[in-house]
């Protein structure tokens, strides 16, 4: 039934239009009363679910670029295990799509290199914004919020982090240079079908908080089309995407989805899973009961099938 309604409203005209986003915005004030333990409950989530599928049908998608330095801790830590099993001295390969101002590719290689400053990390990070890979390749940061940003970037990291990351100066913090060694960065299209020619494969491919942005079948040919970056039994992580459509391609391509901190990673982003279910991007909440759950949630993937790939976990 919610289907059928959801159907026959993406066909109606400007009026019912009308209609449905004032509809939309008495159930958000109803919403935001609620007491956050109801809203956990099941009848409510799956309203909320109805919600939040009328409110794609009537969002115009764009791209962002406000974004946070350790943004997601669950998924950083991940990466961590990752590179801790790598033998010592060893190189890791690591592409980082739509990177933004630089604070997602920052971060990942702070937390790396934090506990493994052994390895050599190779890392390609790209954006199809000329100007925003500037700043990024800068690494240069005002205290201010950037108009191209437009976001708190430093508000989700303590003062030793930031004495770590950063040196500081005339109201500015700059990246340390044992950072921002090892990276490419490169202004390039993540749906353009050269991007493995550009890019090549890697260890590591992270594309996350913008396939969201795409309409479904858009972000469905981009992430067939980034999947082609892992390396056999490499991993990618793919956070900030419509969840029909990752599940679909999961699915459909055999990616093994990796358990470990599963929830913990789906829910470590808390601005996403606040903005649910009134912005297209917010995240639904974690749901055991569905029958899929394990590949849905699943913000980690491994891909191909390596020698010592049993598919289970973080194995070397």
């Amino acid at each position: 039934m919610p289907g059928s309604i959801l159907a026959r409203i993406s066909r109606v005209g400007p009026l019912r239009r009308h209609a449905v986003k004032l509809f939309l915005r008495v159930n958000e004030s109803g919403w935001n009363h609620l007491p956050s333990p109801l809203k956990t409950v099941h009848p409510v989530v799956k309203y909320g679910t109805f919600l939040h599928r009328l409110v794609k049908l009537q969002s115009e998608r764009r791209q962002y670029h406000g974004t946070f330095f350790l943004r997601n801790r669950p998924e950083l830590q991940l990466i961590r295990a990752l590179a801790e099993k790598r033998p010592h001295g060893s190189t890791l390969r690591i592409a980082v799509l739509a990177c933004s101002n630089g604070a997602e590719v920052y971060s990942i290689l702070w937390t790396i290199r934090s506990a493994r400053p052994d390895l050599k990390v190779v890392v390609h990070a790209s954006d199809i914004s000329n100007e925003i890979v500037e700043i990024a390749q800068k690494g240069i940061y005002s205290l201010q919020d950037e108009a191209l940003v437009g976001s708190p970037i430093f508000e989700r990291l303590t003062d030793e982090e930031i004495r770590t990351m950063f040196d500081q100066d005339d109201g500015q913090r700059k990246i340390q240079p044992w950072i921002k060694e090892g990276i490419k960065w490169q202004v390039a299209d993540a749906g353009d079908q050269q991007l493995a020619s550009l890019l090549g494969s890697h260890d590591l491919v992270v594309a996350n908080k913008f396939l969201c942005h795409m309409n479904p079948p858009d972000a469905e040919r981009c992430l067939r089309n980034i999947a082609r970056l892992v390396d056999p039994g490499g991993y990618l992580f793919v956070s900030g995407i419509d969840l029909d459509v990752r599940t679909k391609v999961a699915l459909e391509l055999g990616w093994s989805p990796v358990p470990d901190s599963l929830e913990e990673t789906h829910n470590g982003d808390p601005s996403v899973r606040r903005d649910w279910p009134w912005r297209y991007w917010g995240l639904e909440p974690f749901d055991r009961k569905k029958s899929d759950w394990t590949v849905r949630y699943a913000s980690v993937f491994r891909l191909g099938h390596p020698r010592n790939h049993d598919g289970n976990g973080l194995e070397s």
